[in-house]
């Protein structure tokens, strides 16, 4: 049975980098790609990284339940295109959803049965090196965020899974995830993802 493996956790924890690593591993995965309404960040390409794409669009998209669930984060919508998911998983591939934990709330009222995994930093502090070294945020930008991150961690417990991505071991962290998935494989009675 494929699986819906949802990768989440605060900003700046290393989602982005955690899925880069995944994907050279040529599994039969699919990670849907996320649109948002947020501006490309240097080295981000539209339909690679994300889906960028305007506020009207964005809506109309909402509108027409497109997408699998959104939300709104630091002001700017984040969603999960619908058909993403539903091809890849009809083709029996393992699909990735790397979501905020807002998002994450969304799918698992929708696919109680997917795969839960939390992505946290070593400590709060190393989150906040990591966000203010991307200098990608205001100072209150980046306050904003870690207030955020605090609340989302006190929430780490709804998880089926926690991984640590400590600084400078993003290679650990991965190797987590993946043994996460061969052992979900192995399971007795496998989750079977409907979405209700």
């Amino acid at each position: 049975m494929p699986l819906l493996v949802v990768i989440s956790g605060p900003s700046g924890v290393g989602k982005d980098a955690a899925i880069a690593e995944l994907k050279k591993k040529d599994k039969p995965w699919h990670f849907v790609v996320t649109a948002t309404t947020r501006a490309p960040r240097p080295g981000e390409s539209d339909g690679i990284d994300y889906i960028f794409l305007d506020e009207g669009t964005f809506k109309k998209l909402r509108e027409d339940d497109q997408l699998l669930e959104s939300a709104e984060y630091a002001g700017r919508w984040y969603g999960v295109p619908r058909s993403q998911v539903a091809e890849a998983m009809e083709t029996g591939k393992d699909v990735f959803l790397k979501i905020d934990v807002q998002g994450a709330e969304s799918i698992r009222a929708l696919a109680p049965e997917a795969l839960f995994i939390f992505l946290a930093p070593g400590s709060i502090e190393e989150l906040a090196g990591r966000l203010n070294r991307r200098q990608t945020e205001t100072p209150e930008e980046l306050e904003r965020r870690l207030q955020i991150a605090r609340q989302e961690l006190a929430l780490a417990g709804q998880y089926d899974y926690c991984v640590v991505n400590r600084d400078d071991s993003l290679d650990q962290a991965v190797a987590e995830i993946e043994a996460i998935i061969v052992a979900e494989k192995c399971r007795v009675r496998p989750r079977i993802v409907r979405f209700s």
